[in-house]
């Protein structure tokens, strides 16, 4: 069983080379406050009402893309335990300190991201 607490984040992709101008639409035409940081994969985080929202470089010929919904859940290795026993392959990426987290494909493969925080 996985218990879902929250939508944590949804991670967006943006054309390689393009953050100066994703900046300028989200930071400064909606107005959105980002958040500082050296994030996973150079991703621009911003807060977006109560969730946030992550802006990652990606190619555009990416035949499997790195876009998804990021859901904090409580017990993630209860989570992850449930999944791999439904037969559901676990992936992990870079660390971010204070949280856990792991990713995992839907069958239209979609990618999906459970984190729990420490």
């Amino acid at each position: 069983m996985i218990r879902f607490k929250k939508l944590d984040h949804v991670a967006i992709m943006i054309p390689v080379g393009k953050k100066d101008e994703a900046r300028t639409f989200y930071g400064g035409t909606l107005q959105l406050k980002e958040i500082p940081g050296n994030h996973p994969r150079g991703a621009i985080w911003y807060e977006i009402a109560d969730i946030q929202l992550h802006l990652v470089e990606e190619e555009g010929d990416a035949k499997i893309s790195g876009r998804h919904p990021a859901f904090e859940v409580t017990g993630l290795e209860a989570a992850k335990a449930y999944l791999q026993s439904k037969g559901i392959e676990i992936a992990y990426s870079s660390k971010i300190t204070g949280r856990e987290r792991l990713f995992f494909r839907d069958p239209f493969n979609n990618r999906i991201e459970l984190l729990e925080f420490e």
